[in-house]
């Protein structure tokens, strides 16, 4: 009725006050045009190569990124029509919170326009409108290199609410990591609007920290936000372990190339320090899925440049994320016993980020003549873990294990969240609490000391062998008449997107659930990789 607020009124005024807003300079420049797309900066930063001929361009190795596929992330998409199909009085909202950080360009320029960000009116990135260009640009160029300092670091800059560098003079500063000249400085601004300010922020965790570290609000039926949720908070994570004393973000997800190298084709300078932007994370899965199905989703990456991308990935993953250990074999009255630890050698939690990501033990026991004695936490072909409660059945979970003696026993570094009633859910506007998180803790990460917001859940909290740096689980297993020597082999597995979060998707009837219900099913074997292995004989 006219003149009067309803609650989902309300909760979007909140929301734009809150989640949505933007520093107040910003929304008194009139001028809503703040972005170019990344078009306007790859002329200059491709072509790039060390003195060794390797390709560091800066354009293309984003193009392959998550960060420059954000927006076409069909994942994502299903995601957000699986929340606003579950919460339909909240879908305005909920289109303008999760573009926030997915569709950060033109969900910032609607905002400066006096509009809320939206989601599906953008996902057919027509060329010819300008918000579907700064869409389907995702977390582009000129969205990072225009942050500012201000806020940084602070919980007021969290959930994407940066602030963009108002400029003056009708320049707008990009912020990097060196001086340049004023003869570059001019062949910069002309070409793109933007003129090169220098500042070490651009280096620190902080940058980043805005748009990942993501507290969403917990929709009751209604619609009406009813509580915080952290989502994702691996700055958090991070903050709380040793890495902050001597690592970024940047320093692991942007490894800087060895020696000195350019960082324009365009009289580029030899630099030291120069940071790639492949931004190396763990979503290995989905770069395959984007490049498979690129004629759907519009992919501008080359086939060559995501395969490179997901190798890349997989090699850092499996390079710096963990590492296993088979330590104290015994056999005791026919029982094979040892104690296998896993270390996690990342700066947050493993896995960290987005829920639906998981890692866990496969462990198999094996006679002399290689017969399977035992095994726990095989993966099968539709991507499902064998003897995974969760898996098998929504509405339960496995819990934390301190000992494996069975097979249906899976030892899962997981985040499972619980709605209202308690139950297990994928939903993230309905989630409440955590009601298990027993994801593998950074060196230096004190659990009796840690906020609400990164605690651990469940019964690895009360587990004295689960702590900073990893966890100890014990195995004991029959192994009576078995021939001599045993072997125990043991695998640490990773999935970015777990198999109940994809299956859990099929009842909703709308085309982009179903298009990534169709995806997963035709990908599910190769959805998670190995990060670690050991074996022991005995």
């Amino acid at each position: 009725m006219p003149g009067r607020t309803s609650s989902r009124n309300r909760w979007l005024v909140a929301l734009a006050a809150a989640s949505l807003c933007l520093p107040a300079v910003a929304q008194r420049n009139r001028n809503t045009a703040v972005f170019q797309t990344s078009d306007r900066c790859f002329p200059c930063h491709n072509g790039l190569t060390t003195a060794s001929g390797a390709d560091i361009s800066i354009g293309h190795e984003w193009s392959a990124s998550m960060m420059a596929n954000s927006a076409r992330d069909p994942y994502w998409q299903a995601s957000v029509r699986r929340e606003v199909m579950d919460h339909p009085m909240a879908a305005a909202a909920i289109e303008a919170e999760c573009s926030i950080c997915h569709m950060p360009m033109s969900r910032y320029e609607a905002f400066l326009a006096g509009r809320e960000g939206q989601v599906f009116a953008h996902t057919k990135f027509d060329p010819s409108n300008r918000a579907d260009r700064l869409a389907a640009d995702g977390v582009s160029c000129s969205l990072c290199h225009q942050i500012a300092r201000q806020k940084l670091g602070t919980r007021e800059s969290f959930v994407g609410r940066f602030v963009i560098d108002e400029g003056a003079g009708g320049l707008r500063p990009a912020f990097g990591p060196y001086d340049v000249d004023a003869g570059r400085t001019r062949i910069m601004s002309s070409s793109s609007g933007f003129r090169p300010v220098r500042s070490e922020h651009i280096r620190q965790s902080e940058l980043c920290a805005t748009c990942h570290t993501l507290i969403t609000h917990s929709l009751d039926a209604s619609g009406k936000a009813v509580g915080e949720f952290p989502e994702q908070v691996p700055y958090l994570e991070w903050l709380h372990s040793e890495y902050r004393q001597n690592r970024s973000c940047q320093d692991c997800h942007m490894p800087v190339v060895s020696g000195p190298a350019p960082i324009t084709a365009v009289l580029g300078q030899p630099r030291e320090g120069v940071s790639r932007h492949a931004f190396l994370g763990g979503n290995f899965f989905m770069q395959r899925l984007l490049n498979r199905f690129r004629n759907e989703l519009a992919i501008i990456a080359s086939p060559q440049t995501l395969e490179r991308a997901a190798l890349q990935t997989i090699e850092h993953l499996q390079t710096e994320a963990s590492r296993v250990a088979i330590e104290d074999v015994s056999l005791e009255a026919g029982r094979l016993l040892a104690w296998i630890r896993v270390e996690n050698l990342t700066g947050h939690k493993l896995p960290t980020a987005y829920p639906s990501r998981r890692a866990w033990l496969h462990i198999q026991v094996r006679d002399r003549h290689g017969r399977v004695l035992f095994e726990s936490g095989a993966l099968a072909p539709d991507g499902s873990i064998q003897g995974n409660d969760n898996d098998a059945d929504p509405r339960r979970y496995e819990p934390h294990y301190r000992e494996i003696t069975a097979p249906d026993q899976v030892q899962i570094y997981e985040s499972i969240m619980g709605d209202a009633s308690g139950a297990p859910t994928t939903g993230l506007l309905s989630a409440m609490t955590y009601l298990k998180d027993n994801r593998l803790l950074p060196h230096g990460f004190n659990k009796r000391t840690a906020d609400k917001e990164i605690a651990v859940w469940g019964a690895a909290a009360e587990d004295d062998d689960f702590t900073a740096g990893g966890d100890r689980v014990r195995l004991a297993v029959a192994v009576t008449g078995a021939e001599r020597p045993v072997e125990i082999v043991a695998e640490l597995y990773y999935q970015p997107i777990a198999f109940r979060w994809a299956a859990n998707l099929r009842t909703y009837q709308a085309f982009e659930p179903q298009r990534f219900v169709r995806y997963f099913e035709s990908m599910a074997s190769g959805s998670a990789v190995v990060l670690s292995r050991a074996e022991y004989r005995y």
